[in-house]
Order: structure tokens, then C-alpha cells, then sequence
């Protein structure tokens, strides 16, 4: 038995409001009719009726409000029991002579929008039935004035497809309106499963190239090393004695990258306060770009949390990174609060971000003017997503060179708060 989600509900609670309206219209059709047109109708029979109808309607409210989905037999019964309440009506209101014969069709048409085509039909061929029985037995109009029966059959007509046409636009267009969303959300629910499977290949990629080339590493760490050693006893090779140290360290910085790379898996995403986080994040970064000319802009907030130190430090890292690439002659670092946002903001001179590829940078890997192959930016934007944040890239200033702007805004948590739900929870 098919169950439906969200829409399913709102399909429910859609037909509970149109029941209530069709029986205040109802009510008031009878109303007009009787004291307008002169028709005698079976008042005790056609209220009975409407009672009934309101009975369920009651019901179906309390349905509404239970938290568990409803499945498709039970919005078949729903309707189904909205063409027998017609149908009843209309027996004893003058059979297919009465205008609101053809209210059969915006509950069909909901039927068709709602329903599985399977039990559309089902509800089609009663509609069908009930009509074809009418045409052979109902209870006739008993009108004062015979001669108002035009009058009485136009008006009638004029109303129903007013009414027609109402409930068929306004239901089928929210239920459309609905499935466009839903197909939306799963559309978006698929980008990202796919996004995440890119992830899980590169980082799968990473390993793999981690565990490769740490042998290459610690030769090139040895020679370099034997190089060194060679200096302070050489008088030629004396003056490149600082380019081996450097390189030394750079070699140390690689060494330690794949350590972390490898432990990974095992770390705990602990939560820092940002000004303090900072200071330490911002040496490190610069023991790997040393000849690049980098400034920090202002302070950090004080009072705010960085969610994931490891994340968002891999996720600036690779924004500083592509800054350095850009342009060597300045990098700037900013962080600062908007309201309930942390962001981060890196800037360069360079030369900008090329149209063409803007609109697919972060959202797959591209090849980069510099020679990258836009892994990284693809890593990060999916990172920032899953911290609920977001990366914006933009020209840093108007005028050539344009340079890059690449804001990161994650959600800002408020440390004092963290303290408390903190404490909180290890009370209870």
C-alpha cells in the first residue's frame, strides 16, 4: 500500500477546507434556491445529508492532525465519499436536471491530481455510475413558479462553472505547485549524494597518493639533510646552505600534511573560539608561503566558536592557497561578524577569476588559469556546505588588476550559549 510524504498531507488537508467550503456553499445554494426561486426541496433528507458530510469532515480534521501519512486508499475514500455526498445531494435535488451536475469533474480532476492513475479510475467509474443511475431516478424539482426554471437552470449553470473553474485552478495549481517542490528537493537531494560520492573518490585519491609518495618524501628529506651536512664542510656548496634549510622545512611541512591526512579519520571536529584559533591557524599557513607578502585585516570577533577547526582550517587553507597563487605581492585575511554569520574574507591582486569559469568553479573540478585542476575549490564549497555555509567568489576591486574576493559565511555560535547548552546537557 503506497504511503505519500509532505504532499500527501497537504493533499489531505486541501480536501478537508474544499469539503468545508462546498458545504457552506452548500448550505447557502439551498438557501438561495428555496427562498429566491421558489424550489420546495426535501429540506429534512438534504440537511441529514450535509450533517453527515460535516460529521466526517469533523473526522477527517482529527485525521489531519495525527502525525502519521495517510496512503492512497484512504484519499481515495476521502473523495469517494465527497461524489456520494454529491451524489446524494443531486438525487434529491432533480437528478442530471440539476446545474451542479458537472461538480463530478473538479472532483475528479483532484482525483486525477492527487491519486495513482488506478484509483483515479476507480472513482471515475463510480462518478459514471452514479450519473447514469440519476438519469433514471431522482427526486424532481418542485418549483412554485414553473416558469422561473430557466432562470433557476442559468443562474445554476453560471455558478457551477464559476465554482468549476475555481477549485480546478486553485487545487490543481498548489498540487502542481507542490510536486514541482518536491521534484525540486529531490533534484537537490541527488546533487548532493553525487557531490558526496566526488568527495569520497577524491579523498579515496588522497590516500591512495598519500601512501605513495611518503617514500619519495623521506628520500628526498634524506638527501637533503646529507646536502646540508655537506655545506658546512664545503666551501661551494656554503652559500646554498639556507636554501637546504629552507627546503628542509618545507619537506618537514609536506611530512606532517600527510600526518594529518592519515589521521584524519580519527580526529575529533572540536569547537574553538575563533580569536584564538586564528593566531595559530595564520603561523602555520605562513611557514609554507614565506615569500608571500600577507596581511591581516582588522581582529577577530571575540565570543564566537569555530564549529569544525579542522574543516574550516582545510577549507581557508586551500582559499589562502589559491590567493598565494594568484598573486604573491598581497594577500589579506579578514574576519569579522554580520549578525548570525562568521565570515571569512580573502582577497588578492591578481588576475581575477575568468568569466567563463565562474559559473562552474565550485561546483565541479575545472582546469584554473594557474594550472590546478579546481579540486580544491571543489572540496571547500562542498565543506562549507555541509557546515551550512556557503562560499562566494567575486572581483576584488573594479579596475585591473582585478584581483579575487573569496568570502566564506558559516553559521556563528555563540561560545557563552555552546557553554551553557553544554552544561545543560551534562546535567541531564
Amino acid at each position: 500500500m503506497t504511503r505519500h510524504a509532505n504532499p500527501g498531507r497537504v493533499n489531505l488537508s486541501h480536501i478537508f477546507w474544499l469539503r468545508s467550503l462546498a458545504i457552506i456553499g452548500q448550505l447557502i445554494t439551498i438557501a438561495v434556491v428555496q427562498i429566491y426561486f421558489g424550489v420546495h426541496l426535501p429540506l429534512p433528507a438534504m440537511l441529514g445529508v450535509i450533517a453527515l458530510e460535516a460529521v466526517f469532515n469533523a473526522l477527517t480534521l482529527f485525521r489531519v492532525a495525527r502525525a502519521t501519512p495517510e496512503t492512497n486508499i484512504e484519499l481515495m475514500g476521502q473523495l469517494w465519499v465527497d461524489l456520494g455526498a454529491l451524489s446524494a445531494l443531486l438525487f434529491l435535488s432533480g437528478g442530471t436536471t440539476n446545474p451542479f451536475v458537472s461538480l463530478y469533474l473538479p472532483s475528479l480532476a483532484i482525483a486525477a491530481a492527487v491519486l495513482p492513475w488506478r484509483y483515479a479510475i476507480w472513482l471515475a467509474a463510480f462518478a459514471v455510475a452514479c450519473y447514469g443511475l440519476l438519469g433514471f431516478e431522482s427526486v424532481p424539482l418542485n418549483m412554485t413558479n414553473p416558469e422561473n426554471l430557466f432562470e433557476y437552470y442559468r443562474g445554476g449553470m453560471w455558478v457551477n462553472f464559476m465554482v468549476s473553474v475555481g477549485l480546478i485552478a486553485w487545487f490543481v495549481s498548489r498540487m502542481s505547485a507542490a510536486l514541482r517542490a518536491g521534484d525540486a528537493a529531490l533534484g537537490e537531494a541527488q546533487q548532493r549524494l553525487l557531490r558526496d560520492e566526488r568527495v569520497v573518490a577524491l579523498g579515496t585519491q588522497a590516500a591512495t597518493v598519500a601512501h605513495e609518495i611518503g617514500t619519495p618524501l623521506s628520500t628526498i628529506a634524506m638527501l637533503t639533510e646529507e646536502m646540508r651536512d655537506d655545506a658546512r664542510n664545503n666551501p661551494a656548496l656554503a652559500a646554498y646552505a639556507p636554501d637546504f634549510a629552507l627546503l628542509e622545512q618545507q619537506l618537514k611541512l609536506c611530512t606532517s600534511a600527510l600526518a594529518r591526512l592519515r589521521s584524519r579519520a580519527s580526529l575529533s571536529t572540536g569547537q574553538q573560539c575563533v580569536d584564538a584559533w586564528l593566531d595559530p591557524f595564520v603561523e602555520q599557513w605562513r611557514l609554507r608561503h614565506p615569500h608571500v607578502s600577507f596581511e591581516r585585516i582588522g581582529t577577530a570577533p571575540s565570543g564566537l566558536l569555530v564549529a569544525d577547526t579542522v574543516v574550516v582550517g582545510q577549507i581557508l587553507t586551500i582559499l589562502l592557497d589559491n590567493a598565494a597563487r594568484a598573486s604573491r605581492e598581497h594577500v589579506t585575511l579578514e574576519v569579522s561578524r554580520d549578525a548570525d554569520t562568521l565570515i571569512f574574507d580573502v582577497c588578492d591582486r591578481g588576475s581575477g577569476i575568468p568569466v567563463a569559469l565562474r559559473a562552474t568553479l565550485g561546483a565541479v573540478p575545472v582546469e584554473s588559469t594557474q594550472g590546478g585542476h579546481g579540486v580544491g575549490l571543489y572540496l571547500a564549497f562542498t565543506m562549507a556546505a555541509r557546515l551550512d555555509g556557503s562560499i562566494e567568489l567575486t572581483d576584488a576591486r573594479p579596475g585591473p588588476p582585478r584581483g579575487t574576493r573569496a568570502v566564506l559565511r558559516l553559521p556563528a555560535l555563540d561560545a557563552a550559549h555552546a557553554s551553557e547548552s553544554k552544561l545543560e546537557k551534562q546535567n541531564d
